[in-house]
């Protein structure tokens, strides 16, 4: 080895050295990620090359990275086969700024005089420094791809020098060697330099190898051609990127080169772990740029009700700051934030209309998350509401209608969106709310969770129809079948007036019904729904506290006419009767909270019917 030549870095070089080991980078163990991606560019660029038809030192030579932990040693090296550097580029690329990302990086540095308010876009040449933060010396050798060039050793401190001096008998590429602080000795750990290398720099499009043992064994199968992947590949896949034990349940893989560069592949998993209790999700979407990572668990690439997705999402395109470990430039991340998402929304509207069975496996897994976005993604709020499913008054059991479907059937001279929500399908078709629609033969949708309620409150129409619940007090439907004779109008203000009396601050009003056909009594609600009150209810905490609504009675019915007759002769029983009949509308409405409260009313009227 020749005599070692001694140089002083530039002084920027200095300040740059300062920042990348004291400040720049929020994780230590990035140095690796930075150094594979150095090599696989080297790696990349003696590829096109040898493409070019250039003649090529060791042009047999494998593009492969190789690295070599030394526990020992306290070591770590890392070896290419890439396309080298003369003296030449050694002083240019590692000792002095030239012309590089770098440059512009501290002319902005010193612009801003701040380096948090870095918002610089691309990748800056500035990756092999961060080698410094784990390392007191650095030993780098080198030969060039050129045939007759010389090779290198380079080495150096980080401080203020560094030496260059003529190697022999190098073969093509780069070996770096890091001779480890004392506190960065985990380094030299085999096991740990796997796990970063799998964490960060599993997809790098050249093998990666640690003593001798291939580590990339995944491919980056989202740059594929989606025809050439087998299912059998997407599973294994997803398995690997979800830590997933069984299939996914829907797999989209997708490109696109406008308005912005993406390469896409995303699972839905089988089972909704928010379904059963295992808390909120983390995102679960990894940003790659150039197949290597740079976000893993994003939070901005996807907005939060999508946060049940697995998979990658690749752009070269992504702005990302000097240290390659976050994304900035809001407006570019939300054009890529729209551009997936609307992306998927689409495919999900695919399989509602190619496979409807499969789509429905997904609605009755994750139907929680589409209202979601429903509610709070105004953005995308009409391509969802095309996915949101319901049962109904002309469906069968566990048969589901879109919301186009149930508009597209509505009567002539319909206006609205009508729908009703109770725990069960049974239940509401027992209760008193469909009368007047089974009366008009109108379809009304049926909820079963008071999300679904909350979203139509949220959204107030869809196609120019605005929805309406058929407990709400503003519904203005009357019905067309008036069996039997009622109350003649006088006595019916008599009576109204002393049922209002009699339950008192109960309810706020107590007035003739035109919706009710078949029963004697039920609640309106001043919520818009009584689902939405119980969901009042819970949120205050207030269990025994239910909102005065709305007593609409039916003055054609037998229990009516016989509790005015009591009334009118001033039985005692009259009062208890009101009460009960207040409290089968409660029970109908499903906004009574404590039963236990009309056990003793019962057992009176029990022993008065017995007699």
């Amino acid at each position: 080895m020749s005599q070692m030549e001694t140089k002083e870095f530039q002084t920027e070089i200095r300040q740059l050295l300062d920042i990348v080991i004291n400040s720049l980078y929020t994780e230590r163990e990035i140095f690796l990620r930075e150094l594979i991606s150095n090599g696989a560019d080297a790696s990349e660029k003696v590829r096109y090359l040898q493409l070019s038809g250039e003649e090529i030192k060791d042009g047999d030579l494998p593009l492969e990275i190789h690295i070599f932990p030394d526990e020992n040693a306290k070591t770590l090296t890392i070896q290419d086969s890439g396309i080298g550097m003369t003296k030449e580029d050694l002083i240019e690329n590692l000792g002095t700024i030239a012309h590089s990302g770098s440059k512009a990086f501290l002319e902005h540095l010193k612009g801003s005089g701040k380096q948090e308010e870095l918002a610089l876009i691309g990748q800056f040449g500035v990756g092999f420094y961060s080698a410094f933060m784990v390392a007191d010396k650095v030993s780098l050798t080198t030969r060039s791809y050129k045939p007759e060039a010389q090779g290198y050793r380079w080495e150096s401190d980080g401080r203020g020098s560094y030496s260059i001096a003529e190697e022999g008998d190098l073969l093509r590429g780069t070996k770096i060697t890091l001779h480890l602080k004392e506190d960065a000795h985990e380094f030299a750990n085999t096991e740990n330099i796997k796990r970063i290398i799998k964490q960060y720099s599993s997809f790098v499009p050249y093998p990666v190898y640690v003593n001798d043992e291939k580590v990339n064994t995944v491919q980056a199968l989202w740059v594929k051609n989606k025809n050439e992947i087998s299912q059998e590949e997407y599973t294994e896949f997803y398995k690997y990127i979800a830590n997933a034990y069984d299939e996914p349940l829907l797999t989209l893989h997708f490109s696109s080169d406008a308005p912005i560069n993406i390469n896409s592949l995303l699972f839905v998993p089988k089972t909704n772990l928010e379904k059963i209790g295992f808390g909120r999700m983390e995102p679960g979407v990894n940003v790659y740029c150039k197949k290597v990572l740079i976000q893993e668990k994003a939070k901005d690439i996807l907005p939060e009700w999508l946060r049940f997705l697995r998979g990658v999402v690749d752009s070269e395109e992504l702005p990302l700051n000097i240290s390659r470990e976050t994304m900035q430039d809001s407006a570019l991340i939300a054009r890529l934030n729209k551009v997936v998402t609307s992306r998927f929304l689409r495919f999900l509207n695919e399989q509602a209309k190619n496979e409807p069975e499969k789509y429905k496996e997904f609605w009755e897994e994750y139907n929680i998350f589409l209202k979601e976005g429903a509610a709070n993604d105004f953005t995308h709020r009409q391509d969802i509401l095309k996915l949101l499913r319901f049962e109904s008054s002309k469906t069968t059991d566990g048969e589901l209608i879109s919301l186009s479907d149930y508009v597209s059937r509505m009567k002539e001279g319909q206006e609205e969106i009508y729908f009703i929500n109770g725990p069960s399908r049974e239940v509401i078709e027992g209760g008193p709310y469909l009368e007047v629609f089974k009366d008009k033969d109108y379809e009304v949708l049926y909820t079963f969770d008071n999300l679904d309620d909350y979203v139509f409150d949220v959204i107030r129409e869809y196609e120019g129809k605005p929805f309406i619940s058929a407990d709400n007090a503003k519904l203005n439907l009357t019905s067309e079948r008036m069996d039997g004779e009622g109350l003649a109008e006088e006595e019916l203000k008599e009576f109204m007036d002393w049922l209002k009396e009699v339950l008192d601050a109960k309810v706020t009003e107590v007035r003739e019904s035109k919706r009710l056909v078949d029963s004697p009594a039920i609640i309106i609600t001043h919520y818009g729904t009584h689902s939405l009150q119980r969901m009042m209810q819970v949120m205050n905490r207030n269990l025994d506290d239910v909102v005065p609504g709305i007593l609409e009675i039916n003055p054609r019915h037998g229990i009516i006419k016989r509790l005015n007759d009591l009334r009118k002769e001033e039985d005692s029983f009259a009062q208890l009767a009101a009460e009960q009949l207040f409290a089968n509308a409660q029970i109908a409405a499903g906004i009574i909270v404590d039963p236990r409260s009309m056990i003793h009313r019962l057992n009176e009227i029990l022993e008065k019917a017995l007699g």
